[in-house]
């Protein structure tokens, strides 16, 4: 019969179905420190062996010290049991490691496809929700639970609900200044933060087709925002040529065999899906959040909206609770509301094509006064790439705080946070209550939209900057 993408990756790692789900075979295992040493530690303590330690891959990553030459590195630092223990025990179990000072350290999803661990066609998962970036290259990839990672580690299987399938078909082209950021607001705003809850999602179409990798990645990051499960894009011809030449990619002939299995996974012209949505890129303008979830977000020259525009997603108490904590009113426009911070990082926008995108807006500018801005390139080779291309000495020379690869003030979990009360306009994916620190408001957008905000002092349409 015909089959979805998801179907075809599902069927060939189905090992047994039953009333509880798939029993699957897994073929990555990715983790972090800030979950992962624990899992290792605790699987060792039952007395357990990892199945197959050479398709294991541990960053140290999600409370990591991002400030230049990580000064939590230094003799007299505090120690961090996070970090000791998945050292320790990634170690003792023969894992592979990428530790603060190794070249290939970086943030868990920013990585998996920078090295070529993940793969088309593979089953991947780690302990963090946003594992479903990787979906981008054709993966079924999700996330788990600690306790499941340690099933998982041990089995090299996990049991998994089936998800039903959807398909979110995006035709047309983004415009200048709008970027794969602002499509995935967009979608998230249309149809809220729980319209992909139980369905794994195929993001296709030629505005998916038109969008280079790390942008794709993007899309799929965002995704976790719609409650999926996971998001997929096939394969194409951008992505072999994006992982020909990867550390951990296939080479030589084995790539060309891999090519011969790859072309086949997408899915077949007349397979069905559970629920078709379909998006115009060309209408998509810049989006930024109001509120305090990824859904209350609207396009940049919009204003907050009254409560009758969101009665179907938040009740009124909540929706009052929404704008006391976020200092706002119904009838604010978004674009010209002052900004204590700018934030450019996380798993969501800290590629080097994002880094290149906020540089060009930049570039011969400065911070406004009053503003705090930093960049957090998303892994050592990033940064490293970032700094050989000169896009560095850009952020620097603008004003922004230049940082060693990590998750860093994407969640308040690495030591660091912005001021109580403050305003911050960031490149993340959350813009929870308190996510950047206790009292912060967090406005999601584009790197773009982000790098314009920060030279104007207050949030900005990135579309005026790049004229």
């Amino acid at each position: 019969m015909p089959s979805t993408l998801f179907e075809k990756i599902w069927n060939a790692h189905l090992i047994a179905e039953g009333s509880g789900g798939g029993l699957l075979l897994l073929d990555r295992i990715l983790l972090h420190e800030r979950t992962g040493g624990v899992a290792l530690q605790s699987l060792r303590q039952a007395g357990h062996r990892i199945a197959n330690p050479a398709h294991v891959f541990a960053t140290m990553d999600h409370v990591v010290d991002t400030r230049p030459g990580r000064r939590s590195n230094a003799p007299d630092a505090p120690p961090n049991v996070f970090i000791d223990v998945t050292r320790r025990e990634a170690r003792a179990a023969g894992i592979h490691l990428f530790d603060v000072d190794d070249d290939r350290q970086g943030i868990v999803h920013v990585i998996g496809p920078e090295l070529g661990i993940v793969l088309p066609g593979l089953t991947l998962v780690c302990p963090d929700s946003h594992t479903g970036t990787q979906g981008a290259l054709g993966a079924l990839a999700w996330g788990i639970g600690s306790t499941e990672a340690e099933h998982a580690l041990a089995t090299q299987t996990l049991r998994v609900p089936r998800p039903k399938t959807l398909r979110v078909t995006i035709d047309g082209a983004l415009q200048r200044g709008v970027t794969a950021k602002d499509l995935a607001l967009h979608l998230i705003a249309t149809r809220g933060s729980a319209g992909g809850r139980g369905f794994v999602a195929e993001f296709a179409g030629p505005g998916v087709c038109g969008l280079d990798l790390e942008a794709r990645m993007t899309l799929c990051n965002m995704a976790t925002e719609f409650s999926v499960f996971a998001a997929l894009i096939a394969p194409d011809e951008r992505t072999y040529s994006y992982l020909r030449g990867r550390s951990f990619a296939p080479a030589g002939p084995f790539f060309e065999r891999g090519l011969t299995d790859w072309r086949q996974l997408r899915s077949d012209p007349d397979a069905r899906f559970d629920l078709e949505i379909r998006l115009d890129a060309s209408e998509v303008r810049p989006m930024v959040t109001w509120g305090t979830n990824p859904q209350d977000a609207l396009p940049i020259d919009s204003a907050v909206p009254d409560f009758p525009a969101v009665a179907g997603r938040l009740s009124l108490p909540a929706y009052r609770r929404t704008l006391e904590y976020m200092g706002l009113e119904p009838g604010r426009r978004i674009e010209g509301l002052p900004i204590d911070g700018a934030f450019i990082g996380a798993c969501t926008n800290s590629r080097l094509s994002d880094l290149r995108r906020a540089a060009a807006i930049l570039q011969g500018r400065k911070v406004a006064p009053g503003v705090r801005a930093i960049c957090v390139p998303g892994s050592t080779r990033v940064k490293r790439m970032a700094e050989d291309e000169g896009l560095a000495s850009v952020f620097e020379r603008a004003g922004f705080e230049w940082r060693e690869s990590g998750c860093s003030l994407c969640f308040f979990a690495g030591g660091e946070s912005f001021a109580p009360g403050q305003r911050i306009v960031s490149s993340t994916n959350r813009n929870f209550e308190g996510r950047q620190g206790p009292q912060t408001r967090t406005h999601l957008a584009s790197p773009e939209t982000v790098a314009a905000s920060a030279i104007a002092g207050y949030i900005a349409d990135p579309r005026q900057a790049c004229d």
